[in-house]
């Protein structure tokens, strides 16, 4: 299953409901065929969430959040978070609203359409968190990273789960903020972070 960067919007149809238990909190999530995972929290987000340094009371944005798992996930997990997700799919975006209302985060999540770093232009971050679309090509890939460290507060870090392509976003990744670290890896996946010095 690859990921499904598009701006192509379907109706939430044959819906699935999905439990399950990471980073210590219980979730759940409707899904629908057509977005990434649907069956599933699949391995490489769920090492991510796992292993992801939230700082508690921080300002955090998922990218590309799908149906909100990493939002979502860590909204409940770390205290005091404020979580932004955004999708550039709006059936991804209708499904990462009824979940935020699903597991009872309204308060500190919110969900928006747009590419990228468009629908929060306006808003800096203390972390950047994303399983990115390495289907959709390293241009796009490329550009999360390369236009992160404008959108994170001095500090701020970039946290992403990489499989495929892991070599040309960790050296993305070195250009855009000078550094990179391996956080966890775990079945060919590896959780990288860059942080804006």
């Amino acid at each position: 299953m690859t990921h499904y960067y598009s701006r192509k919007s379907r109706g939430l149809g044959a819906r699935k409901l999905i439990s399950d238990h990471i980073r210590g909190v219980a979730v759940e999530f409707v899904t629908v065929p057509g977005v990434f995972s649907p069956d599933r929290v699949d391995e490489g987000t769920r090492l991510l969430i796992e292993h992801a340094r939230i700082p508690e009371g921080s300002t955090v944005l998922d990218v590309g959040c799908g149906y909100g798992a990493i939002g979502i996930t860590i909204a409940k997990a770390v205290p005091g978070v404020k979580v932004y997700m955004v999708d550039i799919n709006s059936t991804a975006a209708k499904l990462a609203k009824l979940n935020v209302r699903l597991n009872g985060v309204e308060d500190r999540v919110s969900v928006a359409v747009g590419d990228l770093y468009d629908p929060v232009s306006h808003i800096t971050f203390d972390v950047i968190i994303s399983n990115p679309p390495l289907s959709a090509g390293m241009n796009v890939v490329g550009r999360l990273v390369e236009e992160a460290p404008r959108h994170l507060r001095p500090g701020g870090t970039l946290q992403l789960v990489v499989s495929q392509g892991a070599d040309a976003v960790e050296r993305a990744m070195r250009r855009a903020f000078g550094n990179v670290e391996t956080l966890a890896a775990k079945k060919g996946y590896r959780v990288l972070l860059s942080e804006k010095r």
